[in-house]
């Protein structure tokens, strides 16, 4: 892609009403992309998708020395013209969602990559990239280096991930970190709250919102909206995927031992009675709670009393 063309692209891209200012310090306001885009500061992306990783690098020669620190090429820089001061942006061919429905694997995948980038840029970890530098806006120095959108492969290429590998620990406090960890947090609440009184969707929304709220508590916390489209989210899929007749189905396929869950020959034989989805329904919601409390899927097989292969399949269901 030309400059040209890059530029339309981000144009294109642009949020409906995106945050716009031709001062921070005078604060943000909202508008119809057609006035935004005159200011010298807007909003890239929307609040549940990702096109773009902003990256802000605070020192002279910004938006040259990413080629001396062997990371990829931005698909463009926007550069202050007195200080040398930029913002990189790298573009990607596939948008990413920020509030994924039931799988996080793709968040947490692209989360890794744009805190590895971050790192070897040397950027700003305390910036949030609600808004950047406008590419559009003539007060800036604008270049296009990488004429292709990326994908998450591509950029992974260049980057060093081992240190994000273990799904149990949390991502980086900071940029799409902040929107798994959210997400997975929340979503962890939710598989044992539902089930407190199993809530009409509009209250059950209103519980998970405030929720999300309070674990929105990093240094530096994401913008309600964004929070408000995780909580939405995350009450949307386990209102759909969670009942109280696929729990009813689940208990009474069980017997309490020494004050443990285990199942009996006799409770066994009234779970083989539920077959295909009634069976997966009964089990899916405590197949999902124990997988994100970290237990092995063989664990969660004995516990349950399913193969192993039908534990792994359901996983790997929602991860495609």
């Amino acid at each position: 892609m030309s400059q040209i063309v890059q530029l339309n692209e981000f144009k294109k891209r642009l949020p409906k009403k995106p945050y716009y200012t031709n001062e921070l310090s005078s604060g943000l306001l909202i508008a119809d992309v057609a006035r935004a885009v005159e200011a010298r500061y807007i909003q890239p992306n929307p609040p549940h998708w990702r096109y773009y990783f902003i990256f802000d690098v605070d020192r002279s020669g910004a938006a040259i020395d990413w080629y001396d620190r062997n990371a990829p090429a931005p698909t463009f820089t926007i550069t202050n013209r007195v200080n040398g001061h930029a913002h990189l942006a790298y573009g990607v061919a596939t948008s990413i969602i920020t509030a994924p429905h039931g799988n996080d694997a793709p968040l947490r995948y692209a989360a890794a990559i744009e805190a590895s980038l971050r790192a070897k840029l040397d950027a700003d970890i305390g910036y949030s990239g609600l808004v950047c530098k406008n590419p559009l806006h003539g007060f800036w120095r604008v270049t296009v280096w990488e004429p292709e959108l990326y994908t998450l492969d591509w950029l992974a290429d260049y980057l060093d991930l081992s240190p994000y590998d273990d799904r149990r620990k949390n991502l980086p406090p900071y940029g799409l970190g902040r929107n798994h960890t959210l997400f997975t947090r929340t979503r962890r609440w939710s598989y044992k709250a539902i089930r407190q009184g199993w809530p009409e969707y509009d209250r059950w929304l209103l519980a998970v919102l405030e929720r999300a709220q309070a674990y929105n508590d990093f240094e530096h916390s994401l913008h309600f909206t964004e929070v408000k489209a995780t909580a939405k989210s995350v009450a949307r899929w386990t209102h759909r995927k969670f009942s109280p007749e696929s729990f009813s189905a689940w208990q009474s396929a069980q017997g309490k031992k020494g004050g443990a869950v285990r199942a009996s020959t006799t409770d066994m034989a009234a779970l083989g009675a539920l077959k295909g989805k009634a069976r997966r329904e009964a089990l899916l919601p405590l197949v999902l709670e124990k997988h994100a409390q970290g237990m092995t899927q063989q664990g969660i097989a004995d516990d349950l009393g399913i193969p192993q292969k039908t534990v792994s399949n359901w996983i790997r269901s929602l991860k495609e």
